[in-house]
């Protein structure tokens, strides 16, 4: 039996599985597409049991995310920040498209350009996260094959033929989430990041409650494309380095150039990294914006909870967390617990700002 005529299987949908990518699969479980036995590409992957009941030997993943491309990693399977540097063209590009439209057009550009000639490129989508918009954006790029609806998803295809595809289209959407300068050229960023088209409120009340007396070494959790960090050292000159955790690497880049055109005199470091398994060094100081939600949207305030105990373990005694939070998410239990000072810096528009200090002993 080749790799082309595998047998139908049968994907079911459970509490614990991710819905878009058993719709993803769902077309190759069927029989409905045949499994290449050529180089198979997947953009944003996910790890999941859909997925490893086909051969993965010449699978390549590209997934930005940290927590998510390491569960990739810790299945066996290749994993690239980013696919630009593959020079293959692939038989299968496989994609989960993100909410954000630019982005999500975007994404499906890049999977067009990276599929080979006849090579078959299949999205898939939560019906409530935009998937019709997303069929409809690839029948405009490039022509649909078919379709499929199923846990509460929708997958669909198209098969890459020079007679189908909107060149173009495909070189406009290409550059829908290059990065690009907002705030009146301040800052570098691009959609699909955090904030990327303003200056989150959050982050810029921690910012005016932030005092401009901190020094030593210091790391900035969650550090997006780099507004904390920035206000951070421009405020506080005694700063001898500055070390940014961020777990998007789309991100983190945009946070290295911004970072370079700031000329800092402090040491700065950079980190692909997932907060949540803890930090490898100690500091004097920390300041954070932690995330609160995953893509599902759906409030997350153990992540916040994480980041605060991640913090307090790589603190000095007497070091120092400044924290941001929307007021309702339950991080005090949790500060107290693990600080032996905690005070409310300022509050406005839904937002708190934590001070804290870690107890000497």
């Amino acid at each position: 039996m080749t790799p082309h005529s595998l047998p139908a299987r049968r994907i079911v949908a459970s509490p614990f599985s991710d819905p878009a990518l058993d719709a993803l699969m769902l077309p190759f479980a069927q029989g409905v597409l045949a499994w290449p036995s050529g180089p198979v590409l997947f953009l944003r992957a996910r790890d999941g049991a859909a997925l490893r009941q086909f051969p993965l030997s010449q699978l390549v993943c590209e997934q930005s995310f940290r927590p998510d491309a390491e569960l990739l990693e810790r299945a066996g399977l290749r994993v690239v920040a980013d696919a630009v540097a593959e020079e293959t063209r692939h038989a299968l590009v496989l994609v989960l498209p993100p909410r954000q439209r630019e982005e999500a057009r975007a994404l499906l550009a890049r999977a067009v350009q990276l599929a080979a000639p006849d090579g078959v490129v299949v999205a898939a989508m939560t019906n409530n996260e935009g998937a019709k918009s997303g069929e409809a954006d690839l029948k405009q790029l490039a022509g649909l094959a078919g379709t499929l609806t199923k846990f509460h998803c929708r997958t669909f295809w198209t098969r890459k033929r020079a007679d189908s595809v909107d060149d173009a289209r495909l070189a406009q959407w290409s550059a829908l989430d290059a990065p690009r300068r907002i705030e009146n050229g301040r800052y570098l960023s691009r959609p699909g990041v955090f904030a990327w088209n303003r200056i989150d409120p959050a982050s810029a009340l921690l910012v005016e409650c932030l005092p401009k007396d901190i020094t030593g070494h210091g790391a900035d959790l969650g550090a997006g494309w780099g507004f904390l960090s920035l206000s951070l050292l421009a405020r506080n000159p005694g700063i001898t380095a500055l070390d940014l955790y961020e777990a998007e690497a789309r991100a983190l880049s945009l946070a290295r150039a911004n970072l370079a055109d700031a000329g800092a005199s402090a040491t700065l470091d950079f980190h692909w990294h997932d907060v949540t398994a803890g930090l490898p060094q100690r500091y004097d100081f920390i300041v954070s914006n932690p995330p609160f939600h995953t893509q599902s949207r759906a409030d997350r305030p153990d992540i916040g909870q994480r980041f605060i105990t991640a913090a307090a373990a790589a603190l000095k005694p007497g070091g120092r967390l400044w924290l941001v939070a929307n007021r309702h998410l339950p991080y005090e239990q949790t500060l107290n617990d693990q600080f032996g000072e905690v005070r409310v810096a300022g509050e406005r528009d839904g937002f708190k700002v934590i001070a804290a200090v870690k107890a000497r002993r």
